[in-house]
């Protein structure tokens, strides 16, 4: 393969990649593609995981709201583990916290419909790939006259969290955000400490958000820090492909489509419409990055009774201190850097969201290290 072998002849300075999705961690730890590159390239994940990047005090109000007999909380089933800052939805649903798991959004409006005696609260989480199926959600409870339909949005949108991650390229996790302990470890061959500054020198552009927001969002980003964005799809040989174009690209300010089968420049207008029409900029809480200004959907004022309390919902507290997520989803340490993984956090007692979200890179890199 022309493209490995390019890689792996590569010899010029050290390089480190960042992919901001859930699917391509899953996808790169999957396809074993770290020990395919050299040394001198190293990826990392960044906060790419809708789940990952949700912050306890979300999860502690969906808790409050499931407590109140009139309410019945919806949601995925990878939200039920996450910690909140006194424990999960799935350990308050053994306390009397009605929590139900569904497959799909549109779930919620017809149990809303059969049973109107309750209020169906959706725990609508995720980036610019969901946020217009919420808005079709709403549309269609509209439309069809359901009044006992919420969500509690925890709504992201992608570039102003890669914008931050680039103002802090090149500090420390101390100096950003971070508090996680520093330890020595041992990396290619050489002695560093976690958490110490390392650039990130380009990035893997989501492929499912692009599909929605078009490759030119990221073009204001790539040409303000004078780093490389390439659009990549999901197959090993594809993710391998966009790794090779950001070697060529290093210090270049340019974004690169590599998934034109399903991204377009500009992006899908009908899906940008429809979230324009219910939902609006605001600023919200990202773990490990704190809040950042217009990162956020919420519902806009003439929808407003469609929201069960998403305002103010910032804090980030309780869960084992010695959890590294948000140093995780800085990218400045890997996973199994954390003091915690493989010890105490594991799949089965997941210490943090990393490793409770199938797209958590400490989960994908659970699963492909076979621990």
């Amino acid at each position: 393969m022309k493209i490995l072998e390019y890689l792996r002849n590569y010899d010029g300075r050290p390089l480190r990649f960042m992919e901001v999705c859930g699917t391509h961690t899953a996808q790169i730890h999957r396809n074993g593609l770290p020990a395919l590159l050299p040394p001198s390239i190293e990826l990392v994940s960044g906060p790419g995981c809708p789940v990952c990047v949700t912050v306890s005090a979300y999860i502690d109000r969906l808790i409050a709201l499931g407590m109140d007999p009139g309410n019945r909380i919806l949601t995925f089933g990878d939200m039920l583990r996450v910690p909140g800052s006194a424990g999960s939805l799935s350990e308050a649903r053994a306390k009397g916290c009605s929590v139900r798991m569904v497959y799909s959004p549109m779930d919620a409006l017809k149990l809303a419909k059969e049973d109107p005696a309750h209020t169906y609260i959706f725990a609508a989480v995720g980036f610019e790939t969901t946020t217009p199926v919420y808005a079709l959600l709403v549309q269609e409870a509209l439309e069809q006259g359901v009044e006992n339909l919420r969500l509690l949005t925890s709504l992201k949108v992608m570039p102003p969290a890669v914008d931050w991650i680039c103002a802090h390229n090149g500090e420390s996790a101390q100096e950003a955000r971070g508090d996680c302990r520093s330890e020595t470890v041992r990396e290619s061959g050489r002695s560093r400490k976690t958490g110490e500054a390392r650039r990130i020198d380009g990035f893997l552009a989501p492929g499912h958000v692009s599909v929605i927001t078009g490759s030119r969002v990221f073009a204001p980003l790539a040409e303000k820090y004078g780093l490389p964005f390439v659009v990549a799809g999901f197959e090993g040989e594809e993710i391998l492909a966009a790794i090779a174009v950001l070697v060529k690209l290093q210090g270049q300010g340019k974004v690169w489509n590599m998934y034109p089968s399903a991204v377009t420049e500009e992006g899908n207008r009908q899906a940008q419409e429809r979230v324009e029409r219910f939902f609006e900029p605001c600023d919200a809480a990202w773990r490990g990055l704190g809040v950042i200004a217009g990162s956020g959907r919420r519902l806009k004022k003439e929808y407003a009774a469609f929201d069960a309390g998403s305002e103010g919902l910032t804090e980030d507290a309780g869960g084992n201190p010695a959890c590294c997520c948000a140093q995780v989803l800085m990218g400045h340490i890997r996973p199994r850097e954390c003091p915690l993984f493989g010890k105490v956090c594991t799949p089965q007692t997941p210490q943090g969201a990393c490793m409770v979200s199938t797209e958590g890179s400490c989960f994908s890199c659970w699963q492909s290290e076979g621990l």
